[in-house]
């Protein structure tokens, strides 16, 4: 039988394949992205920690079982300390002034994302939450595991592959569909409203990158 996170994920095509297999994935990949895009990609997606912290508080407030708050807290450190510091090593290897870090206007799938973990916490559901989180990592997740070794040279390259294809992450996203594929039947037309978008919107953000 198959599973109700992958029944979703079929349901997104063809978005989530071109999110996955996008031309920013395969430049970063194979450490040949411009600085420019990495620059303003990164600047953009920064702009999500709070947001994706906020909305994995209130994926841990609304669990309805301790086991499934401990690993969204464990997760919460993570994004908090490695993955926040990530992107400040980064900000720094590139060269990315506080002018531009801060004064560069939030794109439009970048407000859109923003806008559907906003709406998603303050749901109350946690069907709807686990939905969008499994999108937001479970993208990440499939575009990391496509890298091939040698990884680039450059750190900035290197460990946002990392970052999103080692073991522990791997366990995160399928934990992730797994909650998913508990909660989700229930909430069926919920899942697929929160699901279909925010898989859209990932695939717009990767295409952001490219279009100033």
């Amino acid at each position: 039988m198959t599973r109700f996170s992958e029944k979703l994920r079929q349901a997104s095509e063809p978005y989530w394949t071109e999110a996955v297999t996008h031309r920013y994935v395969k430049e970063l990949t194979t450490g040949i992205i411009a600085d420019s895009v990495m620059r303003r990609y990164l600047i953009q997606d920064h702009r999500f920690i709070d947001n994706f912290l906020a909305l994995l508080g209130a994926a841990l407030n609304t669990a309805d079982k301790f086991e499934s708050r401990v690993v969204l807290g464990r997760f919460i450190g993570m994004i908090s300390s490695e993955e926040n510091d990530y992107f400040l090593r980064s900000f720094k290897a590139l060269g990315v002034t506080d002018e531009e870090r801060f004064g560069q206007p939030d794109g439009a799938p970048t407000k859109a994302l923003n806008q559907i973990m906003r709406e998603a916490a303050q749901s109350g559901s946690y069907a709807a939450i686990i939905s969008v989180l499994a999108v937001a990592e479970g993208i990440y997740l499939d575009w990391g595991l496509s890298a091939q070794k040698p990884y680039p040279d450059s750190f900035v390259h290197a460990e946002w592959i990392t970052l999103h294809n080692n073991d522990y992450f791997k366990n995160f996203v399928e934990f992730l569909r797994s909650e998913l594929d508990r909660v989700g039947p229930e909430n069926a037309d919920l899942c697929r409203d929160y699901f279909m978008r925010t898989v859209r919107v990932e695939k717009e953000f990767f295409d952001y990158a490219y279009s100033v």
